[in-house]
């Protein structure tokens, strides 16, 4: 059991013969009180400032404890935004590259209409031309026949035997 000041200050001791001075161990034992009182109250407000600390350290671990998991909540967070801009930015690439294929695939399918299309005009070209060079080369023969020479030499009365009366 630890010493109290009280403890010092009614502490007696026996006589001999020839002891200490009573005045000089009196003297002794006031100051031995007045120290360890002064020790004893540096020990309660040393225990005070480490309960406070101790507080300090508690709220600062618990605050630290905090910040640790909210970081590395923010990183899976930043990671799961990251996965996710990778998958959609991956779809919409393939997307596109769909829609790209549909639109060249539609593209080279109106190109064979087209030349399917430019194609039947050039037959029907031909076959127009062909008709129109004949029609023109039988009007041709028509006027290049003798029978224009005959209508023109013919006499008036030749053509119509009433009106020479």
């Amino acid at each position: 059991m630890a010493l109290t000041p009280l403890d010092i200050h009614n502490k007696e001791f026996s006589r001999g013969m020839r002891g200490y001075d009573q005045d000089e161990v009196n003297e002794f034992l006031d100051q031995i009180i007045k120290d360890f009182e002064l020790v004893i109250r540096e020990k309660k407000e040393l225990k005070r400032d480490v309960e406070t600390l101790d507080e300090k350290l508690k709220h600062f671990n618990n605050i630290e404890e905090t910040l640790n998991k909210s970081i590395l909540i923010a990183q899976q967070t930043a990671e799961e935004v990251k996965g996710n801009a990778n998958k959609e930015s991956k779809l919409i690439v393939r997307e596109a590259e769909k829609n790209a294929d549909r639109i060249i695939n539609e593209a080279l399918e109106k190109a064979r209409k087209i030349e399917i299309e430019v194609e039947e005009l050039k037959k029907q070209g031909k076959v127009f031309r062909t008709r129109l060079k004949m029609l023109i080369e039988a009007q041709l023969e028509l006027v290049q026949t003798d029978d224009w020479d005959q209508l023109l030499n013919m006499e008036l009365n030749e053509l119509d035997p009433d009106l020479s009366e």
